[in-house]
């Protein structure tokens, strides 16, 4: 199908997208790389009056890696994450996570800020970001504020932000131990049936921290505060990991479609979790 006829601009900073937000309200959509918003619209899905393409505006690209953390900018592609030698040493769970997004045409196109900010619970970066504790930089008529990741996703597509703001960049300190992001989905391309991403810090013989979020399982990404504890003291054995299983299934609220039932879906979750907590565990 063809989109209904809309404006398209391209402003060249940030003042200038605010300002068109601001001028246009809930008429304007801003545009990242454009893979979940275009098709929304070339299916009538979305009806975007106004149209906001953030590629020409500066400032919003680059992988900046600290000795205590590390700081992307919205536009950088999954591509450029993948590419980032700097960044594979610093947080390796990133690049294995961007290459199970899509296909290549899509990562070369699809930016981190896009997949983070829409509050799709499909998206795989969004669970990601929370397993790191991450902060969302935003940039609005006030200037810049944060926002912790593990409070800005409210409901399907509804978060923190305002509509007369822009996400600009998300930061998150150094990830330590081992990690897995582990996705089951129909085919290549598809959104996950159910993923997980998980940091494990291992003291010893023993769980001394764990971090685990999952994707596409309620209307928001959920990290599970609770099966994170579970590992926490063990020796990630056979009964830690069910009782970290069981942690996250009563916090998750998938529902039934056409990747599956409700039963389906939790027992692919807790196949998916057992499997990242295992690989986590064996690299810490």
């Amino acid at each position: 199908m063809i989109p209904a006829a809309f404006d398209y601009y391209r402003p060249k900073d940030l003042p200038g997208v605010v300002a068109l937000l601001q001028e246009h309200g809930d008429d304007a959509r801003v545009m990242a790389g454009g893979h979940s918003l275009i098709p929304m619209m070339k299916l009538r899905m979305a009806d975007v009056p106004h149209l906001i393409d953030m590629q020409d505006v500066d400032g919003m690209n680059g992988i900046y890696v600290g000795d205590t953390g590390v700081r992307i900018g919205a536009m950088t592609t999954q591509a450029e994450l993948i590419d980032s030698a700097e960044l594979a040493d610093a947080a390796p769970i990133l690049r294995e996570a961007a290459l199970q997004i899509a296909d290549p045409q899509v990562r070369y196109m699809g930016t981190v800020g896009g997949n983070v900010a829409n509050g799709d619970p499909g998206n795989d970066m969004p669970g990601l970001m929370q397993c790191f504790d991450a902060t969302f930089t935003l940039f609005g008529p006030d200037g810049e504020r944060t926002v912790p990741a593990r409070e800005f996703y409210e409901a399907a597509y509804m978060t923190a932000r305002e509509d007369d703001e822009v996400l600009t960049a998300v930061s998150f300190p150094t990830p330590a131990g081992g990690y897995a992001y582990e996705k089951q989905k129909r085919k290549i391309g598809d959104y996950a049936t159910a993923a997980a991403a998980v940091q494990i810090v291992k003291d010893g013989g023993s769980c001394a921290s764990a971090s685990i979020a999952m994707t596409n399982l309620s209307d928001t990404p959920v990290f599970s505060e609770a099966a994170g504890a579970a590992l926490v003291g063990t020796s990630v054995d056979g009964d830690a990991i069910r009782a970290a299983v069981a942690a996250m299934l009563n916090d998750i609220d998938p529902v039934d479609d056409n990747r599956g039932p409700v039963a389906f879906k939790n027992h692919v979750a807790g196949v998916i979790l057992t499997r990242a907590i295992e690989r986590a565990w064996s690299r810490a």
